[in-house]
C-alpha cells in the first residue's frame, strides 16, 4: 500500500514554506514610517523644501531599484529597470497623495514593479535589503506589481487592463465617498491602444468616474521607439473618447507636476477623468540636457564617441527611460530622436555592468541639500499605517434576513404549474438582495437587464450603484473587478450578460483574476459575481453555432480562484442560490438557462426542493431507491432528465438513484462518499461540451472521470460531444438530438457492467 502523501498535500507543505518565509504575506501588517502625506487640493505651490525631498527620495529609490536588478543579475536575469527608473519620481509624488481610502492609486504599464518595490521601500513600507535580495525570488516582490504594504491592491498583469478597472475602482469610491473620491493611475504610452483600454476611457467618461491616468510617455516600446511601432498620438484619440487631456512639460519637473495633479484633481471633483500629458521639449541643444541633468561630461563623451554634435537639437521626451541610469538613459534619448548610439532599455538589466561605477554617476549622489533634507523626514514622529488583507473566500457579506426570505416565498413559483425559466428565480433574488443592502448592492449592465433579470435590481439602487455600459461587455468585467476592491466592505458587485459573451468577449475579467494576490499571498478572484446568463444550448430557436455550450469549462478553468460556482436547476434553486453567494465573500460564478424548465418538487410530498429559507448544498438528492447500486448524477438544469430516468428504471424494476449537483466545488469527499455508495455506477448529465475519449473527456464528466481513477467503477457520460450541426429548435428537441433525456439516460443506466 502506497503510505507516500499525495501530490496535494506536499503542495499545500510546499506553500506553508514559501508563505513562511515571507516577511509581508499576513492577514496584517503593520507600517511605522515617516509621515509623507500632501493635500493637493490645500497646497497651492511645493514649498523648495518639499521639492528637495522628492529629489532626494528619488534617488534613493533609483539606487535601490538598481541594486535589486544588480542582484538578479547574478543568476543571470533582467528585468524592466528602464520603465521602473521612470516610474519613481511621479509615483512617489502619488504615493504622498493618496490615503488608501478616498484616495488611492493603481499601475497599468506593471512590468515597472521594482520601481514601484522601491518608492515603497524609500517611504518605510519594506525593508530595502528583502527588496535588493528577492526581487523575482520568493512570493514577496515578484516580477510585476502586486499587493504589497502601502501599496495598490490592484495587481498588474497584461498592459490596459487597469485602464478600466481603476474607473471601477473609482466609481466604487465614489459610491462611498462621494467627491471625496479619487484614484490615480500609473499608465505607458503603449498600454493605451489595447481596445479594452480604450474602452476603458470610454466607460471612465461616460460614468464620470473621478480617475486621473498619469502617462509615462518615453517613447519607447519593447522592440523599438514608440514611434516605429505604434506611430500614433494618444492625444486626440483618447480626447475623443472624452478624456480631458492636460498638458506638462515633464513628469521629473516636481513642481509642474504638482499643478497638473492639482487640475486633475479639481476635474475629478466634478466626475471628469484627465490624462496628464508629459510633452517634453522639442529643439532643446544636446549640451543644455547635459547642463539641466549636471551630466554635461558623460554627455559630451558619449556624443562624441557616436559623432553627434552638441548643438544638436532634439526632442526631450517628458519621461525617461532608464532615468538617473546615465549610460542608458542617453541610449534611450538618442534612440527617440533618431541619432547614432541609440538604443531601448525597455528590459532594461545590470548583467555584465559594473554597480559601483553606475551608483557613482551624478544623476544618482546626494547633495548636501538632499541629505539635509531626508534627515529632516527621518526625524519625523512616525505614523502608524495598518494594511489587512481581503476578506477569505466565503467570509460572512451580505446576508438576507429570516423576514425578508419569508417575503421572498410568495413570489417563487409553485411545483405541478407551467414549467419556467431559472430568470424568474433570479429576479426575485436580485431584487431582494437589492432592496436589502441598497448600499452594497452594485450592478453593471450591457444593454441586456430585461434578458438577465437585473432589471427589478436596478429599480431599487440608486444611480451610482449602478453603471450602464452597452455592449462593452470586457470592459464591464474590468470595472467589476475594480469597483470590488473600492473599499473593503462588504459588497455584491454583479455583471451579468449572456453566457456566450463571457466565453467569446469578456473572459479577460476572469483572467485579471489570476493575477489578484491578497496580502495574504494567495492569488483570489475578486468580491464579485459574473453572471452567465442563457447558458449551455437553451438559446431558444436561434440558428446554433455553439452559442455558451462550454461554460461549465469555463468555471472548472477558474475554480481555484472561485468560492463557489452555481448551476440552479430551477427558478426557486436560483433564488437560493444568489441569496447564498450574496452572503459569502469571494468571487462567484453563476449560470442560469434561458429556456423554461419545471419547478423541482419531492415526488411524495409534492413539496418543492428549494424553499427561499432553504441554506445552498453542493447536491441534492432528487430520487431515492431501496437498494440502488446505481446512481444518475444530473449537473444543474438537466436535473429533470435525471428524475424522468429514475422514475422509468424504478417503473422498470431497476432501483436508480438521481441526484442534482447545485454548483462547485463539491464537498470534501463527496465524489468518494457516491463512488463507495453506487458501486455499480454513475451516469453524469450536462448541458455543455463534454469531448469525447479521442478529444478528451471534459466539463463535469471530465471532473468525475479524473475523481474515479484508480477505481473499478463503471461510469457513462451525457453531453454535447459534436457541436459542429445541430438543428434550429427548442432546448428540449436539441437535448434529445444531443442525447440530453431520459431514454438515453435509461440506456446510459442499463449499459453500466
Amino acid at each position: 500500500m502506497n503510505t507516500s502523501p499525495s501530490p496535494a498535500l506536499c503542495q499545500q507543505e510546499r506553500n506553508r514554506a514559501l508563505l513562511a518565509d515571507s516577511l509581508y504575506m499576513r492577514r496584517e501588517v503593520v507600517s511605522s514610517i515617516p509621515p509623507l502625506q500632501l493635500d493637493v487640493e490645500q497646497i497651492s505651490r511645493l514649498s523648495d523644501n518639499d521639492i528637495v525631498l522628492f529629489e532626494a527620495l528619488q534617488i534613493e529609490a533609483a539606487r535601490l531599484a538598481i541594486e535589486a536588478v544588480a542582484s538578479l543579475a547574478k543568476i543571470n536575469e533582467v528585468d524592466h529597470m528602464g520603465g521602473a527608473l521612470d516610474l519613481i519620481p511621479p509615483l512617489l509624488m502619488t504615493l504622498a497623495l493618496v490615503n488608501r481610502a478616498e484616495r488611492d492609486f493603481t499601475i497599468e504599464n506593471a512590468h515597472t514593479s521594482i520601481g514601484y518595490y522601491a518608492a515603497l521601500a524609500t517611504l518605510g513600507f519594506l525593508d530595502r535589503q528583502r527588496v535588493i535580495d528577492t526581487f523575482r525570488r520568493g512570493l514577496d516582490c515578484p516580477g510585476h506589481v502586486a499587493w504589497l504594504p502601502g501599496g495598490t491592491q490592484l495587481n498588474g498583469g497584461r498592459l490596459g487592463v487597469m485602464i478600466a478597472a481603476a474607473a471601477g475602482q473609482a466609481l466604487g469610491k465614489r459610491a462611498a465617498y462621494g467627491a471625496d473620491a479619487w484614484v490615480i493611475c500609473h499608465c505607458g504610452d503603449a498600454g493605451w491602444l489595447a481596445g479594452h483600454a480604450l474602452n476603458g476611457f470610454h466607460a471612465a467618461r461616460t460614468l464620470k468616474a473621478p480617475v486621473t491616468f498619469i502617462m509615462h510617455r518615453n517613447g519607447i516600446q519593447l522592440s523599438g521607439t514608440t514611434q516605429q511601432i505604434a506611430g500614433t498620438d494618444p492625444r486626440p484619440v483618447i480626447e475623443a473618447l472624452g478624456i480631458q487631456i492636460l498638458e506638462t512639460p515633464s513628469l521629473y519637473d516636481t513642481a509642474g507636476l504638482w499643478q497638473a495633479l492639482r487640475e486633475a484633481r479639481a476635474l475629478a471633483r466634478d466626475g471628469l477623468p484627465a490624462l496628464i500629458y508629459p510633452v517634453g521639449r522639442h529643439d532643446v541643444p544636446l549640451a543644455d540636457i547635459g547642463e539641466r541633468f549636471g551630466i554635461s561630461t558623460d554627455l559630451a563623451g558619449f556624443a562624441a564617441r557616436h559623432g553627434v554634435a552638441l548643438d544638436t537639437p532634439v526632442w526631450l521626451p517628458g519621461c525617461l527611460m532608464s532615468y538617473r541610469d546615465v549610460p542608458s538613459m542617453l541610449e534611450c534619448l538618442f534612440l527617440v530622436n533618431g541619432l547614432p548610439g541609440g538604443k531601448a532599455h525597455h528590459d532594461g538589466h545590470m548583467k555584465g555592468r559594473d554597480l559601483d561605477a553606475l551608483l557613482a554617476n551624478p544623476m544618482l549622489q546626494l547633495s548636501r541639500a538632499h541629505q539635509q533634507a531626508l534627515a529632516r523626514w527621518h526625524d519625523l514622529p512616525p505614523v502608524s499605517i495598518t494594511t489587512r488583507a481581503r476578506p477569505a473566500p466565503g467570509a460572512e457579506n451580505l446576508v438576507i434576513p429570516a423576514e425578508s426570505l419569508a417575503k421572498a416565498e410568495a413570489a417563487l413559483p409553485a411545483p405541478g404549474g407551467k414549467w419556467i425559466s431559472p430568470r424568474a428565480g433570479v429576479a426575485v433574488a436580485y431584487e431582494l438582495v437589492a432592496r436589502t443592502h441598497p448600499e452594497s448592492m452594485f450592478v453593471i449592465d450591457c444593454d441586456l437587464a430585461p434578458s438577465t433579470k437585473v432589471d427589478l435590481a436596478l429599480k431599487a439602487l440608486d444611480s451610482d450603484h449602478q453603471f450602464q455600459l452597452s455592449i462593452e461587455e470586457q470592459i464591464a468585467t474590468f470595472l467589476a473587478n475594480g469597483l470590488a476592491m473600492s473599499t473593503p466592505d462588504p459588497k455584491l458587485v454583479v455583471f451579468a450578460t449572456f453566457g456566450a459573451f463571457f466565453e467569446g468577449i469578456a473572459r479577460e475579467g476572469f483572467e485579471m483574476w489570476r493575477y489578484q494576490r491578497n496580502l495574504t499571498g494567495a492569488n483570489e478572484g475578486l468580491n464579485v459575481t459574473f453572471h452567465l446568463s442563457h447558458v449551455g444550448s437553451c438559446t431558444g430557436r436561434d440558428h446554433f453555432s455553439g452559442w455558451s455550450l462550454d461554460w461549465i469549462n469555463l468555471a472548472l478553468g477558474y475554480l481555484p480562484y472561485l468560492d463557489r460556482f452555481y448551476a440552479p436547476a430551477d427558478a426557486r434553486a436560483a433564488l437560493v442560490a444568489i441569496c447564498d453567494l450574496a452572503s459569502r465573500y469571494g468571487a462567484h460564478i453563476v449560470g442560469i438557462p434561458r429556456d423554461n424548465l419545471p419547478v423541482l418538487a419531492d415526488p411524495v410530498t409534492k413539496k418543492p426542493f428549494w424553499n427561499a429559507d432553504s441554506p445552498w448544498t453542493d447536491v441534492t438528492r432528487l430520487r431515492t431507491r431501496s437498494g440502488a447500486k446505481k446512481a444518475l448524477l444530473a449537473f444543474g438544469a438537466t436535473a429533470f432528465v435525471a428524475a424522468e430516468a429514475s422514475d422509468q428504471l424504478s417503473a422498470a424494476g431497476l432501483p436508480v438513484d438521481a441526484w442534482v449537483v447545485n454548483g462547485l466545488p463539491l464537498d470534501d469527499g463527496r465524489l468518494d462518499a457516491l463512488f463507495q455508495q453506487y458501486p455499480r455506477g454513475l451516469v453524469t448529465i450536462e448541458d455543455g461540451l463534454i469531448g469525447t475519449p479521442a478529444t478528451g473527456i471534459r466539463g463535469f464528466a471530465g471532473l468525475v472521470r479524473g475523481a474515479a481513477q484508480g477505481r473499478q467503477i463503471p461510469l457513462a457520460h451525457l453531453g454535447i460531444t459534436d457541436p459542429r450541426i445541430a438543428p434550429s429548435d427548442g432546448h428540449l428537441e436539441l437535448w434529445q438530438y444531443f442525447g440530453i433525456d431520459a431514454p438515453t439516460a435509461v440506456a446510459a443506466v442499463k449499459s453500466l457492467e
